[in-house]
Formats: C-alpha cells, structure tokens, sequence
C-alpha cells in the first residue's frame, strides 16, 4: 500500500481560510497527485479532485454524509438536521420531497417570476443612476422564490429577509463578526419560517397546492412522521436561500459578458449560445469550494487507504478547473459545452451524482433557468454601462464575489 501525500503543516485551517478556493489544488499541484492528506480543524481530511475522485466520493456504499461538514457550516448555512447530512432511507425520503418540487413548468414558473420582477425593476435602475447588481438581484431573487414557495412577504421585509440569506452564505468560512452575523441570521430565520410551517400546518396560512411551503410541511419521512417543526424550517430555508444565492452567478453571468462582450450578441436569441455561456460560467467561476463526506467502512483506493470515519472532501472549483478534465481550463471557452452530455462526475459546480438519489443540489436546474433568464435581461431588456471599479476576484475568499458587486449605470430600457 502506498503512502498517501500529505502536507506538512501540523494544522491548516488557517492557510485554507486564507487560500479559499486553491486550498486543495495548490497541494495537489505541489505532490503531483489528485489526493492528498492535510489536517483541517486538527483532524485528518483527505482532500480529492478530478473526474474519477468525484465518482469515488459520490458512491453511497463508500461514504456518508453524517457529521462530515463542521457545525459551524451546519450553524450557519445549511442548518443542523438538513437534507445535506441525511444517508440512507432518511436521506431518499428527504431528497424526494426536494425533487418534487423541481418539476419542469414549476423551474419555469420560477424563471418568470424571475423574469417579471427584473423587467419591473429597470424603469427604477433607469431613473436612480449606478446600482449595484449584487444588491439589486439579491432583492428580485428574494421576492421571485417567496412568492415561488407561498411564502407571504411585506415589501417592507424584503431587505431583511435577504440580508439573513446572505449572512448565513457568508459565515461558514469567515471568523469573527461576519461569522456572527452568520449565527444570528440562521436562528432569526429558523424561527419565522417554523412559525409560518406551523401556520400552513394549521390552515392559519394557506399554502398554494406544490408550493414548497405546503410541500415541507406535509412532508412524512421515511417513517411516515411529519418533520418537527425546527427540521421544516431548516429545509424550507434550504429552499429559499440557495435560490438567493444564484445572485452571485447572476454577478458572474454579467462579469462575464464584461470581460467578452463578443458574446452579448452571440447569446442574444440563440438558446444553444446561452446554455453554453450559462454552463461555462458555472464552470470557470468560484462557487461551492469543496463538498464532505466521511468513509464509511475502510477501503482502498489507488494504493491509498480510506480509513472508516475519516473526513474527505471534494475539491469542486479544482474539479472544473482540472486540464485533464477541461483543456485550457483557465480560459472562458464557453463553445466547449457545444454539444455536450451531462457528465455527473465532470462539471460539479453545485454537486455530482444522481439528481433524485444522491447528494447533487436539488436546485441545478433552477440555478440554470435563473441564469439563462438573466442573461436574456443583460443582453435583450436593457442597455446599460460598466464604470471603472474594482472588478477582480480574491479565491482567498469564500464565497468569491467582485468588490464593487458590480455596479452598472446608465441602464435604459431596450427597444
């Protein structure tokens, strides 16, 4: 059996707060191998990236998901109990309730919601001069997936409800005050979204038929109970704030267009020249740094030994960026997703695997029609301007983000 390398730090939790998104590859690159052993929290982690580490790590006889992310994450931003910690029939019964919601016409329904919210929003862009994208599509996200999901919001809340989305994407991987705030928005919003399950549970609040709302508080888990209320809130948020969190690909979505302007006219009305753009940006922009799991039984794996309960982790951003998977993988190619196959084991910005069994983001398919629906308003609804600012992305910082959150004046409705 071989010896696996390993980095020499005694601990690197510090250097992987600091290097973010190049954690992984940097010591892949330095030992040469897609497999790697650090220490992260003082404890032994086995970091992985590739096509082939991904289908290892997303087999369900080799690993579980139970207590491989640190609570802080679970603190913050999926919530302790979540689907995203579940195995077995617990986790099947969970994901189901998940992927029923993802039907065709309700992406769709979402998409227009999206769609309708962004449109309304350009005559005010067009009358109050630079706006900050960021800011701005946080708010129609918001407002989209509430109405979306049956959920009831005052617009009066909206920038409320938003900031709590935003606070618990940030506080995993930062320390001190924005970890806070982290904290804070994770319980304020487990407490109005329990009250509200408990409000559709008793008819107080009617919940429209395959809302999310009325599907998470009917929802019976593999032994036929009802999830207690704090669980149902947590999964009704694992509903609401990924969906907010497709801010940040709309920002890259329009970085992106920045950066190659060719490709406003050629994603203008060409549905296979969007799908490429919106598929490359989910490739080549930072997203999701890494996914955790822990070996279920020990095993063997190209020499290596997988000790049972020790913690693994994916390497997503290295992933998409791995040249033996992606050639060029630096550059912003999208004509490379012309003609191509899901591969569930190649491209993993939000996951690999199996959508209805596996532990792949509920939401991709949301995340896509999102997308492709703000790309269309970018390049067809509206005119705008990019001024001079700090546009430059720091993969030391997770989640990555432009400084300026990209500000546009000058917008003009089309036509």
């Amino acid at each position: 059996m071989s010896t696996m390398p390993s980095d020499r730090s005694p601990d690197s939790t510090l250097a992987y707060l600091r290097e973010g998104y190049r954690f992984v590859g940097a010591r892949c690159d330095r030992y040469g191998s897609d497999v790697v052993q650090t220490r992260l929290l003082l404890e032994p982690t086995i970091c992985l990236r590739g096509r082939e580490a991904a289908e290892l790590f997303y087999d369900e006889e080799r690993f579980v998901r139970r207590g491989a992310m640190p609570m802080r994450g679970q603190r913050t931003l999926t919530g302790v109990g979540g689907v995203q910690g579940l195995d077995g029939a617990a986790h099947r019964a969970r994901k189901a309730m998940f992927m029923s919601m993802m039907t065709p016409a309700a992406v769709r329904r979402l998409g227009q919601l999206f769609d309708d919210e962004w449109r309304a929003r350009i005559p005010v862009w067009a009358e109050r001069g630079p706006v900050v994208l960021y800011d701005e599509v946080a708010r129609l996200l918001t407002r989209a997936v509430w109405a979306w999901a049956g959920v009831p919001l005052a617009e009066a809340d909206a920038r409320r409800r938003t900031a709590e989305m935003h606070a618990m994407i940030e506080g995993p991987s930062v320390l001190g005050p924005k970890h806070w705030r982290g904290l804070l928005g994770r319980r304020r919003a487990e407490r109005w979204a329990g009250a509200l399950v408990e409000r559709a549970r008793s008819g107080a609040l009617p919940a429209p038929d395959g809302s999310a709302l009325r599907v998470v508080a009917e929802h019976r888990d593999e032994r036929g109970q009802p999830l207690p209320r704090r669980i149902a809130a947590v999964e009704l948020l694992n509903v609401l704030r990924p969906t907010v969190a497709v801010d940040r690909y709309v920002v890259f979505a329009a970085l992106a267009l920045h950066d190659h302007p060719h490709w406003r006219d050629r994603v203008r009305d060409d549905d296979d020249a969007t799908e490429q753009f919106v598929q490359e940006v989910r490739r080549y922009y930072p997203f999701f740094p890494v996914a955790a799991a822990r070996v279920r039984r020990s095993f063997e794996w190209r020499g290596y030994a997988f000790p049972q309960g020790r913690r693994v982790l994916l390497d997503l951003y290295g992933t998409n960026h791995h040249p033996g998977l992606w050639p060029e993988p630096e550059r912003f190619r999208p004509e490379r997703f012309a003609g191509w196959r899901d591969d569930p084991f190649g491209l993993v910005p939000q996951g690999g695997g199996d959508h209805d069994t596996g532990h792949r983001c509920a939401g991709e398919w949301i995340t896509i029609e999102l997308m492709k629906r703000a790309v269309a308003n970018l390049t067809g609804a509206m005119s705008y301007r990019v001024p001079p600012q700090d546009l430059a992305l720091d993969l030391g910082t997770m989640p990555a983000l432009p400084p300026s959150g990209l500000v546009v004046d000058g917008v003009r409705p089309a036509g």
